[in-house]
């Protein structure tokens, strides 16, 4: 598990390092098109493309790969998944050197940013590997101890998330801000966590254990969904995600409106949020121990709901007093704990929701129902994006993402009833 935890986190690093930096790096070179972010919907429709192909990716091929894993091991799918992040984040790098002064030919601008999508895509597919690896920590847990080992995915993603932006940062620095830099650190940083994977981790897929011999498709996609108590545990964490996906993409513009924030302040703010994350998930672990997941799943989802309604009346009271010259320290700090609470909260769902769909799974099939639910999770990180951006410009408060992410949250509460204590099921014939 600790292999895991370290391939995770430094894979997540990567994708750390890029997603703070990818929509300055590709302006000069839709400028260069005619299509400035900055000055109509198209140049911002495309960064928004290169923002959700990634998640895409991950919605299609989380199943495929959970599936195949069941069938040959998680070893190879895991390597596969680190090889392909060490070429496709080159492969962003190499777009970048493509240089914006002057400002690039056309021709220039489409090749930089045909290899952008090609690296994006291909990043995506190779990221899709987060359920096979949830497989290996079920594989090599108890029952009892498996939310234990789930929360070990959260404190990677939060480390990953705070740690990727600095050493972006850094990084630039010390290549003299060249852009490429970039890429080729998270390629790097990719290149080391498949070192480690290939010398030190062993294969967890017991011996002898058996899978369905098909092909994944969408039948058995929807065969998962209809399995007792799993289609509504996929639900509840995909309608999670879609509120916290929502969140979290509005996050930089809600500070920038309401408060004033410059981009050095939204930088130190994103990096708090992942280390918020990650140490409320290193908090899970000893709570998993006395409290069962469907209890801490229950009290992730009030602290989020929580969060969020705090969140969104703040809003409403920073445009009531006057935007950035009203706001005073006492929103500020409601602001701050309204996302702190929503952060920890989604920090207890995470693992708990895996912990449960993985108990109530047969060994023979963790690798596939666990690719599902993460393939939904993926499905959810562009639905909540694209709705949190649509509603922040509709009203003036700038509320209405967080009023929706707290209407779904609702809506999530109402089906934790339909989720019981249960016993893991025996394995499969």
């Amino acid at each position: 598990m600790l292999v895991v935890f370290l391939t995770v986190f430094i894979d997540l690093l990567g994708f750390g390092i890029v997603l703070p930096v990818l929509p300055r790096q590709v302006t000069p070179y839709l400028e260069a098109l005619g299509l400035s972010p900055l000055e109509g919907v198209a140049g911002g429709a495309v960064i928004g493309l290169l923002f959700a192909v990634f998640s895409l990716m991950q919605f299609v091929f989380s199943p495929i790969w959970g599936r195949i894993s069941d069938r040959v091991g998680r070893r190879p799918i895991l390597l596969m998944s680190l090889s392909g992040s060490v070429v496709f984040y080159a492969v962003y790098g190499y777009a970048m050197s493509v240089p914006v002064e002057p400002l690039p030919t056309q021709s220039a601008a489409l090749v930089a940013l045909g290899l952008v999508l090609l690296a994006r895509v291909g990043a995506g597919i190779a990221g899709a590997s987060v359920g096979t690896a949830a497989a290996v920590i079920a594989d090599c847990t108890t029952p009892e101890n498996r939310a234990r080992g789930m929360a070990l995915i959260g404190i990677a993603f939060g480390g990953g998330f705070t740690l990727g932006p600095l050493i972006a940062y850094f990084g630039m620095t010390l290549f003299d801000q060249a852009r490429w830099s970039v890429g080729a650190i998270a390629s790097v940083l990719s290149a080391i966590a498949l070192v480690i994977a290939a010398t030190v981790f062993r294969e967890t897929r017991q011996p002898g254990a058996r899978a369905a011999k098909e092909f994944p498709n969408v039948s058995r996609t929807l065969a998962v969904l209809r399995m007792p108590a799993i289609g509504v545990l996929v639900l509840v964490y995909f309608l999670t995600i879609v509120a916290m996906a929502g969140f979290e993409s509005t996050l930089a513009l809600f500070t920038e409106k309401a408060f004033g924030m410059d981009d050095d302040s939204n930088f130190l703010l994103f990096a708090g949020i992942g280390f918020t994350l990650m140490l409320a998930g290193g908090g899970y672990r000893p709570l998993a121990k006395r409290i069962s997941e469907r209890r801490l799943l229950v009290s992730g989802v009030g602290l989020m709901l929580g969060g969020l309604t705090m969140l969104a009346v703040v809003a409403a009271l920073v445009t009531g007093r006057g935007i950035v010259a009203g706001a005073g320290d006492s929103l500020r700090f409601g602001f701050y704990a309204a996302s702190a609470l929503t952060v920890v909260g989604f920090a207890f769902v995470n693992p708990s929701v895996s912990a449960i769909i993985s108990r109530r799974t047969d060994r023979d099939r963790q690798g596939e129902v666990l690719g599902v639910n993460q393939s939904f999770a993926s499905l959810g990180r562009i639905v909540g994006p694209l709705a949190g951006m649509s509603l922040f410009s509709l009203h003036s408060s700038r509320a209405l993402p967080y009023v929706a992410s707290v209407l779904v949250l609702v809506a999530v509460a109402n089906l934790m009833p339909r989720i019981t204590e249960e016993a893991a099921p025996p394995r499969s014939a």
